[in-house]
């Protein structure tokens, strides 16, 4: 046995906090697959907290299908599979959160462009500016065009022809559309920042079509530090519409 407990902190809710540690234990590897958890008895002394709340904390684990009690024999540890995000847990504020999923957005759709400028073929091209022409489209009719800006991305992700790194896309699209819609509004108050997002489409377009892999990525990443900045310019009166600006 390699983990190692510490006592917890009196909190509201001991039996969550309890189970975050035991799973952080087994994420960290220092629980293994197929390896017994330690008795109740022994967690209770080495947690520092009732028999209750340890159970509470293993019926949490097994709830996420992290432990398999076994009759008459213990809990025994399971393969962690992916954890969801929990995007609550992780908010700030409005604008912080925002920024945030730009932060990550910049990080995949760099590499998304510089794959797609490497790998790209006709029909993705065409493809491509087929989203650019469905976007421009929706924005002259009045349309926020969140959903077209998403799937102008996702033509892009799809010409990087990488299945793992599509998917992975696919999964944070919830969080990822949230965060489209904020930063679309913001830069639909203002025709200079309208304008700057469709010139910085133009320019992933035009890389990727050259076939300029490094152009591409610096054209993704900036336009992603570019939305950042026009957050940050977003004036107190845009955010006090929680319902309507929630990522």
């Amino acid at each position: 046995m390699t983990a190692a407990f510490s006592a917890i902190a009196p909190a509201l809710k001991l039996a969550d906090r309890v189970a975050q540690q035991l799973e952080e234990q087994i994420r960290a590897g220092r629980l293994h697959p197929g390896e017994k958890l330690p008795t109740e008895a022994e967690l209770v002394r080495q947690l520092g907290v009732s028999r209750t709340v340890v159970r509470e904390a293993v019926s949490r684990l097994h709830s996420r299908n992290l432990v398999e009690p076994r009759q008459g024999s213990g809990v025994y540890v399971k393969a962690a599979g992916i954890e969801p995000l929990d995007l609550d847990s992780l908010r700030q504020t409005q604008q912080d959160a925002v920024i945030q999923i730009a932060e990550v957005r910049r990080a995949l759709e760099a590499e998304v462009a510089e794959l797609a400028a490497q790998r790209r073929s006709a029909d993705d091209l065409g493809r491509i500016h087929a989203a650019v022409a469905a976007l421009a489209e929706a924005v002259r009719q009045g349309g926020d065009g969140v959903q077209e800006d998403v799937a102008f991305h996702r033509t892009i992700a799809q010409a990087a022809h990488n299945a793992f790194l599509l998917s992975t896309l696919d999964y944070l699209a919830q969080f990822l559309r949230g965060g489209t819609r904020v930063t679309r509004a913001n830069e639909a108050r203002r025709a200079d920042f309208a304008e700057a997002v469709t010139a910085e489409h133009a320019r992933i377009v035009a890389a990727i079509e050259a076939g300029d892999a490094a152009a591409a990525r610096q054209a993704a990443a900036g336009h992603m530090s570019n939305a950042i900045i026009r957050i940050r310019q977003a004036d107190a009166g845009f955010w006090q519409n929680e319902a309507a600006y929630q990522p």
